[in-house]
C-alpha cells in the first residue's frame, strides 16, 4: 500500500512506501538460513483448520525493521513453489497512490515532539504486529529489506511485504508471492501454537478455571506449547499455556512504554485528558490491564489548539481466524476536524431510535444502548495491523468490559474516505453499474453509510439471547437477567464476516428510517442503495478470506435473490431495484441479527458457505475491473514533516 520509499533521519526507518514501477518479477529471492529453518519449522506445524474469514483491517505506514501482518486460512502444510507466475509489479499497481496529511506548522513545539515520540511507538507497533501475525515474518522481513536494493524484482516483493504486512497476498486468497514459506498464513497467526487443533483446544479450554478461560478466550494472552515446540510429536508437545502480552512482547512493549510516558509529558498540561491516556496506556502495556486506558480513550477531549487524536493498542480480532478472539496492535495518529464532527453530532442519538426500529422481535432488542460520540478525523499515520484494504472508520474499543462501563466512540477518516471514493469507488461504479442509476451516485452517500455502518456495530445483541425464535420468552430479552455467552464466544471464526455484514446492512436499514424521520435531508435513498450496490464490488475485490469482502458478498447475493438487486443479463450490468429493495435490505437485518442472537454456529457456518460466494455474473463484473485499483495507498506528509 505504500509505494514509495521514505526515510526518516533521526529514527533511520524505511516506510512502507515504496517508489517502485510495474514489472514482471520471479518470486524466489534467496532466504537466509534462519528464515528458512524458521519457515521449515511452521510448514510442518501447519494446521489443517478450515477457515472462512478474516480481516486485516486496515493499513501501515511508518516500517521499522519489521512490521505485521494479518493472518489468513490456514489449510495446507506445503509451502509456496518458486516457480509461482506471480506479477509483482502488478499486484502493487492495484494500489493508487494518495497523499494523506495536514499543515503541522500551527501545533506548539512540544506538540510536535510528541508527535516524534509517538512516531517511535509506530516502529514498534509495526514489528510486534509482525511478529503476532506469524513466527516467521521479522526475519523475512529482515532479510528481504537487505535484498531491496538489488534489482526491481526484489524491491517489488519487499514492497509487497509491507503492503501486506507478510508474504501473502491478503486480495488474492492469500496466494503467496515469496518462494519457501508456507502457502497460507496459520489459522491462529502468532496468537496460538501452529499445529494446535479444535479438538484440542475444546479439551484444554474445559480443564480451566473460569479466570483462566476468561483470559483463554479474551483479547490479551496468546497460547503456547510448553515443551520443544519445534518438534511434531505427539509426545513432544506437552501442555498448553496462557503468556500475558505484556511478557509475550516485553522486549517491544517496554521501550513503547517509555515513549508514550514520554510524550505525555510534553502534551501535559495544555492536553491533560491526552496525557492522561498516553500515560495509562503505557503502564497497560507492562501490567496487561488494559481496562483503564480503554477508559482513558473514551474520555480525550478535543481542544481548539490540538487537533490530535491518537489510537494505539492491541484492538482488532481480524488477524485471529482461530477463534477471533486475540487482539492485534494498531496504531493511528489523527488530525480532527472539528467542523465535520459537529456536524455528524446529530447522528449520536439516533442509536436507540434505530435499534427501536430494528424488523426483530422486542425481546432481542437492546435496552442498554449508550450513544457513541462521533469524532470526524484526516489520517496522519498508521502503523501495525493495518495492512490492506486500508481502514477508513473504526468503533472502539472491542472489549466488552470496556464498552459496558465506558461506551465507545466512533472515529470516522474523512480523507481516507474521499480517495477511497475518487479512486476506486467511482471508476469501479464505471464498470459495473446501470449507465442511467450512475447519476445516483454520492460522496456524501458513501461517507454517510461508512458512519452509520460503524454505529451499527452496536445495534443488535452482543450476547446470544435464548428463546430467540419464541417472542413470549420476554424474560429473555438482551440486557436482561444473568448474562450470557457472547456472540463472539459462540460464533468463533465466522463471528466477524457476520459481524461486518451486519454493521454494513444495518447501516443502509437505518439509512432509510432517517431520511423518513427528516434527520438525513441531503441525500437521497436512490443515492444510497446505488453508492452501496457499487461500494459491495470494492469491498468483495479485497477477497472472501477477508471479514468485510465475504461479508458484501452475502450482502450482494442475498438482495439479488431477493429481488433488490438485477443483473441485465445482455451487458452485465447491475442495478438497483428500488421497488424491492427496502423490504430486501429489511429481511436481511433481520436475518442476519437473528442469527447473531442465537448463536448457532453450526447455522451461520451454512447462511456464509450459501451465499458468501462469488457467483459467476459478479465474477464478469470483477473480470471488468482488472484496470481498476483495489484500495489506495498512502504516502504520510507526517514523515517528512518531522524530519524538517
Amino acid at each position: 500500500m505504500y509505494p514509495f520509499r521514505l526515510l526518516y533521519s533521526s529514527l533511520t526507518v524505511l516506510s512502507v512506501a515504496h517508489v517502485l514501477t510495474a514489472a514482471r518479477a520471479s518470486p524466489s529471492p534467496l532466504l537466509s538460513s534462519t528464515t528458512a529453518t524458521s519457515i521449515a519449522h511452521a510448514a510442518r506445524r501447519q494446521t489443517a483448520s478450515s477457515l472462512l474469514t478474516v480481516q486485516s483491517h486496515p493499513h501501515a505506514l511508518f516500517a521499522p525493521a519489521l512490521f505485521s501482518t494479518t493472518t489468513a486460512p490456514t489449510t495446507t502444510t506445503t509451502t509456496a513453489s518458486s516457480k509461482m507466475p506471480v506479477d509483482l509489479g502488478q499486484k502493487i499497481a492495484r494500489f493508487e497512490p494518495a497523499v494523506l496529511g495536514e499543515d503541522i506548522s500551527q501545533l506548539h513545539p512540544d506538540d510536535v515532539r510528541a508527535l516524534k515520540e509517538l512516531a517511535q511507538v509506530s516502529q514498534y507497533i509495526d514489528t510486534l504486529y509482525l511478529r503476532q501475525y506469524w513466527s516467521g515474518n521479522e526475519q523475512l522481513r529482515t532479510d528481504l529489506r537487505a535484498k531491496a536494493n538489488q534489482s526491481e524484482a526484489d524491491a517489488q516483493r519487499y514492497t509487497l511485504f509491507d503492503l501486506n504486512r507478510g508474504p501473502w497476498d491478503k486480495t488474492s486468497h492469500y496466494e503467496a508471492f515469496v518462494s519457501g514459506v508456507p502457502a497460507q498464513p496459520p489459522v491462529g497467526a502468532g496468537f496460538y501454537p501452529e499445529d494446535i487443533t479444535e479438538k484440542e483446544w475444546e479439551a484444554w479450554t474445559q480443564t480451566l478455571s473460569p479466570s483462566e478461560l476468561a483470559k483463554a478466550k479474551g483479547f490479551y494472552h496468546i497460547v503456547v506449547r510448553d515443551g520443544n515446540d519445534q518438534s511434531t510429536t505427539a509426545a513432544a508437545s506437552s501442555s498448553l499455556r496462557l503468556v500475558p502480552y505484556s511478557e509475550a512482547y516485553a522486549d517491544l512493549l517496554k521501550p513503547m512504554a517509555q515513549h508514550l510516558k514520554a510524550a505525555a509529558e510534553l502534551v501535559h498540561p495544555r492536553h491533560p485528558t491526552l496525557a492522561t491516556f498516553l500515560e495509562l496506556r503505557g503502564q497497560a502495556f507492562l501490567s496487561n490491564d488494559y481496562l483503564p486506558s480503554e477508559l482513558a480513550w473514551l474520555r480525550v477531549e478535543a481542544s481548539p489548539d490540538n487537533p490530535l487524536e491518537v489510537t494505539c493498542g492491541p484492538y482488532e480480532v481480524y488477524t485471529d481466524q482461530f477463534m477471533a478472539s486475540k487482539a492485534a496492535f494498531e496504531m493511528y495518529i489523527h488530525w480532527r476536524d472539528a467542523t465535520e464532527s459537529q456536524r455528524l453530532e446529530v447522528y449520536k442519538h439516533t442509536l436507540p431510535m434505530i435499534e427501536q426500529r430494528l424488523p426483530i422481535p422486542d425481546h432481542v432488542k437492546r435496552r442498554d444502548l449508550t450513544p457513541p460520540p462521533i469524532v470526524v478525523v484526516n489520517e496522519l499515520l498508521n502503523a501495525g495491523d493495518v495492512a490492506v484494504p486500508m481502514t477508513a472508520a473504526y468503533n472502539l474499543p472491542n472489549d466488552e468490559e470496556a464498552v459496558k462501563k465506558g461506551g465507545s466512540r466512533l472515529t470516522i477518516i474523512k480523507n481516507v474516505q474521499e480517495k477511497k471514493y475518487e479512486k476506486v469507488l467511482l471508476p469501479i461504479a464505471e464498470q459495473v453499474l446501470a449507465k442511467d442509476q450512475l447519476k445516483h451516485l454520492a460522496f456524501d452517500a458513501f461517507f454517510t453509510h461508512v458512519l452509520l455502518h460503524e454505529v451499527a456495530h452496536s445495534n443488535g445483541p452482543q450476547n446470544i439471547v435464548p428463546d430467540v425464535d419464541q417472542p413470549e420468552q420476554s424474560s429473555s430479552a438482551a440486557g436482561q437477567g444473568h448474562p450470557t455467552p457472547t456472540v463472539r464466544s459462540r460464533l468463533q471464526e465466522f463471528y466477524s464476516t457476520m459481524e461486518e455484514a451486519k454493521a454494513d446492512i444495518t447501516g443502509l436499514f437505518a439509512a432509510a428510517e432517517l431520511i423518513d424521520a427528516g434527520t438525513i435531508t441531503n441525500i437521497t435513498l436512490e443515492s444510497f442503495y446505488v453508492t452501496y450496490l457499487a461500494s459491495a464490488f470494492r469491498s468483495i475485490r479485497f477477497g472472501l478470506t477477508e471479514a468485510h469482502g465475504r461479508g458484501q458478498a452475502i450482502q450482494l447475493n442475498y438482495l439479488l435473490d431477493h429481488g433488490g438487486f438485477v443483473v441485465d443479463e445482455t451487458t452485465g450490468l447491475f442495478r438497483v431495484n428500488f421497488a424491492q429493495m427496502r423490504q430486501a435490505v429489511s429481511d436481511l437485518t433481520r436475518e442476519i441479527i437473528l442469527h447473531q442472537a442465537r448463536g448457532d454456529k453450526a447455522r451461520v457456518k451454512a447462511f456464509v458457505e450459501e451465499l458468501g460466494v462469488v457467483r459467476p455474473p459478479t465474477q464478469v463484473a470483477l473480470d471488468r475491473l482488472m484496470a481498476v485499483p483495489v484500495d489506495i495507498r498512502p504516502k504520510f506528509r507526517l514523515l517528512e514533516q518531522l524530519k524538517a
